[in-house]
């Protein structure tokens, strides 16, 4: 009897992780032995989204991207950020060490924008507001939680909805996570919620890691690459990965765990197009304002320090290719070059 009680909760749990569409990307923060935070990400997509990084200075005069109505601002803090199809701003990090990334949710209901009344943000911009505003999480909060603004979202060039979940960190080690479900802001936040995936809806997310924490997953572990498995796989890496003090071991660390939640590269499944390999990792280090970057493509991680950007008023938006897949490797500050910004996605 106790063996099949068991039996059937094991597969329970695997009905209700298998059930749910493997969509892409991981993020996670990983606490160090000094007490400081790295935030790593995947990204997995169906094709290569071109992703260049791009570094934008403070001062910039910024709006939503989507014609008459957009909202509008002054960026506070310059950052170095990722670009998708060089259409939107999908993770990054600014001066003040806040990092924000935006993985795909295929949940997402932004709501209808122009019945809101107010100013409308291009899916596309939402991630750069964030770091072009906020210092902390706990600000980012106050301030997003007003809802001062409408999100427009019109589908991404390969079709696909642009649907996502937005997650921001800080040195601090405080974390916020926002969701637009049934057309409603939600916000979870609070430093415990380290790991984010894709479907289902966060608090779901966290359910299923709840039962998770009573199996002993030092013999057991999902291991599928559905996004709830993911995110269990991470939550177990997290509690046993040491929490080193040399900041040299402590980005490796970050960069092995989420390479073993990655998705090989070209996998794809017929009939499931959000099944897909991993096409670049990144890794965080908020303390030392320090970006690392991995593409599936190319054999070497390279690392812009942001202090070493000119990210001061009235200097030039720059851009570093990986469109074309160049081979960098070390710090590569000094390879960006002056570019136009690109346009935030519009209907």
């Amino acid at each position: 009897m106790k063996k099949g009680h068991i039996f059937g909760r094991v597969l329970c749990a695997t009905l209700v992780l298998t059930s749910v569409a493997a969509e892409a990307c991981t993020r996670f923060i990983y606490e160090t032995g000094n007490k400081t935070y790295i935030v790593a990400r995947s990204m997995d997509w169906m094709e290569d989204p071109k992703t260049d990084l791009w570094a934008f200075p403070q001062g910039m005069a910024r709006d939503g991207g989507v014609g008459r109505g957009s909202v509008a601002w002054t960026s506070k803090y310059g950052s170095v950020v990722a670009s998708f199809y060089n259409l939107a701003t999908v993770e990054g990090m600014n001066s003040a060490g806040l990092v924000a990334n935006t993985l795909y949710l295929v949940e997402t209901d932004y709501g209808d924008a122009k019945a809101s009344g107010k100013p409308l943000m291009s899916v596309g911009a939402w991630t750069q507001y964030a770091l072009d505003n906020f210092a902390t999480v706990a600000e980012a909060v106050d301030a997003l939680a007003r809802e001062p603004f409408a999100i427009v979202a019109p589908a991404l060039p390969d079709g696909s909805a642009a649907g996502g979940h937005l997650s921001l960190a800080d040195a601090s080690g405080d974390s916020a996570i926002f969701e637009y479900v049934k057309g409603k802001l939600v916000i979870h936040h609070g430093r415990s919620y380290t790991v984010m995936t894709n479907s289902p809806t966060f608090d779901q997310q966290l359910a299923i890691s709840t039962y998770w924490k009573n199996i002993d997953r030092l013999s057991f572990l999902p291991g599928t690459i559905n996004s709830s498995d993911r995110f269990v796989r991470a939550s177990w890496a997290l509690q046993y990965a040491p929490k080193e003090k040399d900041s040299r071991l402590a980005v490796a660390t970050s960069f092995s765990m989420i390479r073993a939640i990655s998705v090989p590269l070209g996998l794809a499944e017929k009939g499931k197009p959000n099944i897909a390999g991993t096409i670049w990792r990144s890794v965080s280090d908020s303390q030392a304002k320090r970006y690392y970057f991995e593409s599936s493509y190319n054999p070497s991680i390279f690392w812009v320090d942001i202090a070493k950007l000119d990210l001061a008023a009235g200097s030039k938006p720059r851009r570093l290719d990986l469109s074309s897949r160049p081979i960098y490797a070390g710090e590569v500050s000094d390879k960006f070059s002056v570019a136009e910004p690109f346009k935030f996605l519009s209907p």
